[in-house]
């Protein structure tokens, strides 16, 4: 048989670090491994029971059929009243999408705007699918480094020497995957003067944690804060970790109405509808009550803290306190150049990742997989027991590395 030679853009992108992670730890575990895996962005608590009695009830009544290309009036009016309610943007029908999560609406966005040379801002550390999605619409990622110095945050200063006039878009995440950074209105609002500056450059503003945030943390997204961008930003959230969707795969997206029919009409030729009883599912969820969320982000806060204050009891770990997500982003710089005990040599926050697996069986995502090294990601969306345990190994782990 004649081998099948991948397409010349496939060739530019790699796997998910993270999913290999994941997928990795699972193994490990069917093999009778004790594994901890803290890589995966899945909250561990279940979907409210009410979103699943609409899911139910849509069974039962028979939603179980094609749907519009890009989403079920019913759930884009719940997206609009999501909007209007938490971000105080105006949306209509028509300038609304759904898709089969919130990478696919990001994906769509890219092919159907990207030409070959088109030049895409990412902050890095960044979310491990921006490059690639990128490079897969044909376009060229833009990696402006976003220093820990700053708190993991892009300076306008950055942004305006990373823009040129083949530059077609900033990709935006607030609060960050990785870090757990995120922007206050007014880190924002020096952010959106720069792109006043640039009409040519449009703003794919990640939403997805805008629910998850501590300490009294105040949300902005840029459109609101810079209502002149409106017309230049795509506004993209889900169903996903705030509601604890994951698996219901829907993402959702407010903008421009030439870009949506744009996105749409990629849709049409590659998913079509995202699932109709996931549809049904979502507008519930947006239309709810929305109380556990306090809940949930205690436990979350209670986690994040105990999470910092363990690794950075940790020999070479140095932690940040993030303001949300749930994902801390800690430093192993203090760990590169030291051996295991079996005269392994670190040379890497890779090499840091994969030799805690092997020696402790923690499974954690490497920074240079984000973009921004030495260090590494440990998602923080599991039992908080099982947390003291992870943090427990990594201390023990670098206590054992010797120079």
């Amino acid at each position: 048989m004649s081998s099948i030679k991948q397409s010349d853009a496939l060739a530019r992108v790699k796997p998910s670090p993270t999913l290999a992670v994941t997928q990795k730890a699972r193994e490990l575990k069917a093999a009778g491994k004790d594994i901890i895996s803290l890589g995966a962005g899945e909250p561990d608590f279940d979907t409210p029971d009410y979103v699943k009695d609409a899911a139910i009830t849509a069974i039962r009544n028979g939603e179980t059929k094609y749907t519009a290309v890009d989403g079920i009036p019913e759930l884009k009016d719940a997206i609009i009243a999501k909007f209007k309610r938490d971000n105080n943007l105006d949306y209509d029908r028509s300038q609304i999408s759904v898709g089969p999560g919130g990478k696919a609406v990001i994906y769509n966005a890219l092919v159907a705007t990207l030409n070959p040379g088109d030049e895409v801002i990412i902050p890095a550390p960044y979310w491990v699918s921006y490059p690639d999605m990128a490079l897969l619409a044909g376009g060229k990622p833009v990696i402006v480094e976003a220093s820990p110095d700053n708190g993991f945050l892009l300076t306008p200063e950055a942004l305006e020497q990373a823009i040129t006039p083949r530059t077609k878009w900033l990709i935006f995440n607030s609060p960050s995957n990785p870090t757990g950074a995120a922007y206050s209105h007014d880190h924002i609002k020096a952010l959106t003067d720069v792109l006043l500056r640039h009409p040519q450059v449009m703003i794919m503003s990640d939403d997805m944690y805008e629910h998850i945030v501590y300490d009294g943390f105040q949300f902005a997204t840029p459109a609101q804060v810079e209502p002149k961008l409106y017309d230049r930003t795509l506004t993209i959230n889900g169903a996903s970790k705030a509601y604890a969707m994951t698996g219901w795969r829907i993402g959702y997206a407010g903008g421009p109405k030439e870009l949506i029919k744009a996105m749409s009409k990629v849709m049409s030729q590659s998913t079509s509808n995202p699932c109709s009883i996931s549809q049904w599912a979502a507008a519930a969820a947006l239309n709810g009550d929305h109380g556990f969320l306090n809940e949930r982000n205690e436990a979350f806060k209670e986690r994040r803290d105990m999470v910092v204050e363990m690794l950075n009891a940790a020999d070479g770990i140095s932690c940040a306190m993030p303001e949300g997500a749930f994902y801390v982003y800690p430093s192993c710089e203090g760990v590169i150049g030291k051996k295991t005990p079996d005269g392994t040599l670190i040379e890497s926050d890779q090499d840091f990742a994969a030799q805690l697996l092997i020696a402790e069986g923690v499974a954690v995502v490497f920074g240079e997989a984000f973009g921004l090294s030495p260090f590494f990601r440990i998602s923080y969306a599991a039992a908080i027991d099982q947390l003291r345990d992870a943090c427990a190994r990594i201390q023990r782990f670098c206590g054992s590395l010797h120079w």
